[in-house]
């Protein structure tokens, strides 16, 4: 295929020219830019061995299996150039020339540098212990599993220009936008997506950036300053904390988020995260899309738990942690009054967790020692339906009930959380 039109039009690396063995870049800042991009979390599998692949990622049209990245020269990335592996990660196109599916958020890591690449490069070949592992096949039946209309793809959604700072915006600004928008690739979650499952903003440009998402069976909040949904009722320091210690007065990682802060972003240097909260701070948020901005209102003596559906189920199974008055304990325990998983027009993170309960938070390599308990075994479909309905509902929250037709749903189609999470050691 590297002689048709579609191949042709891949813009060519930089690194073509370059010898990927000299000036070798030190193995921390590449290790440094690898967290930065959580490379782990995706290339990894628990229990296996860091970056060599294998993670099952449902599609539409079926399920794909993360690569081997280990410089192993047989299973592996051991045999590839500098421009090889730019091509890969910049521009989607593997060393054999075949397309890879944009699950590999190569649309976000183009507006990576040069430099940046480089290092990442220098890590992986030089800091990472090589596996032989082979790489499991996509299960997306033929012909959808064909490449090449990914090269159309790619013509219609696909920017190759890397990151461009904004003259009008200061240096910690520009920061925080390149990591945001590149390595941290933060969009692949946070952006909605359209019906090619393209991310449908790649930048501040589009007011429907880092706007919220569905993904995975959890919905990822607005990045925006939406005070109901998303981080319109944060500070600079709110996000700074979340992101550096997995958890601030407004709430705690868990869901897809947790991996991220896991193996990423807790990692980042302070300086960093005050960027990224200073480009996330930025963006405006739209009351059209999120409604008045929340007020907390005592819940009112006629809601006893003998009139209002699901009451008694939270004061028997929630009150204790989540408080009576859904406040939560201070940064230990979520609030349920005003969070945004719990306001958002969708009610799949809720649900999600209820049923499943979160991962163990590990910061500087302690575990949390506390966790929300799955409750699929305890509450039946309905049970859980009325008591989400209740707390989406009180103290000033105004979002919408939730049915038993969509906790049954979504107890099918996912699996009980894992009671451990842990950070994966990258070297």
């Amino acid at each position: 295929m590297a002689g048709t039109w579609w191949a042709m039009r891949t813009p060519s690396s930089p690194f073509a020219q370059t010898a990927s063995t000299s000036e070798r870049i030190p193995v921390e800042r590449g290790e440094y830019i690898a967290r930065q991009a959580d490379c782990v979390a995706c290339h990894s599998v628990e229990h296996g061995a860091p970056f060599a692949g294998g993670l099952k990622m449902g599609t539409p049209v079926g399920s794909i299996f993360s690569t081997n990245i280990t410089p192993d020269r047989e299973t592996g990335i051991g045999t590839y150039t500098l421009a090889e592996f730019d091509n890969a990660v910049r521009r989607g196109v593997a060393r054999d020339g075949h397309r890879l599916y944009p699950a590999m958020p190569y649309p976000s890591y183009a507006k990576m540098s040069d430099g940046d690449v480089r290092a990442l490069y220098d890590f992986l070949m030089s800091g990472v212990k090589p596996v032989r592992q082979e790489n499991p096949s996509s299960e997306i039946p033929w012909p959808l599993n064909m490449r090449w209309p990914l090269a159309f793809w790619n013509l219609l959604f696909y920017d190759p220009r890397p990151f461009q700072p904004d003259p009008m915006k200061d240096a910690e600004w520009n920061r925080g936008a390149y990591l945001v928008q590149g390595a941290g690739h933060c969009g692949s979650c946070h952006t909605p997506r359209g019906v090619a499952m393209q991310e449908k903003a790649l930048d501040q440009r589009r007011d429907l950036y880092l706007s919220g998402a569905l993904l995975d069976g959890w919905y990822a909040p607005s990045l925006r300053n939406d005070p109901n949904t998303g981080i319109g009722r944060w500070s600079e320091q709110d996000l700074v904390e979340f992101l550096s210690r997995g958890r601030n007065k407004h709430g705690v990682v868990f869901g897809s988020m947790l991996e991220a802060f896991n193996n990423s972003t807790q990692f980042l240097s302070e300086q960093d995260l005050a960027s990224i909260a200073r480009f996330l701070k930025s963006l405006p948020g739209d009351r059209n899309r999120d409604g008045e901005p929340w007020q907390y209102r005592e819940a009112a003596t006629a809601r006893s738990t003998a009139i209002v559906p699901g009451a008694q189920t939270y004061a028997a199974r929630c009150s204790f942690c989540h408080g009576a008055d859904g406040r939560g304990r201070g940064e230990w325990i979520s609030p349920l009054a005003g969070a945004s998983s719990v306001l958002a027009r969708e009610g799949a993170s809720a649900l999600n967790i209820t049923l499943n309960g979160s991962g163990r938070v590990v910061h500087n390599g302690m575990p949390d020692i506390y966790r929300m308990p799955p409750f699929r075994d305890t509450l039946t479909d309905k049970e859980i339906a009325e008591v989400l309905s209740y707390v989406r509902s009180s103290w000033g929250n105004n979002a919408g009930a939730v049915s038993a037709q969509d906790a049954a749903k979504l107890r099918r189609v996912t699996d009980p959380a894992s009671s451990e999470v842990i950070v994966l050691q990258m070297r």
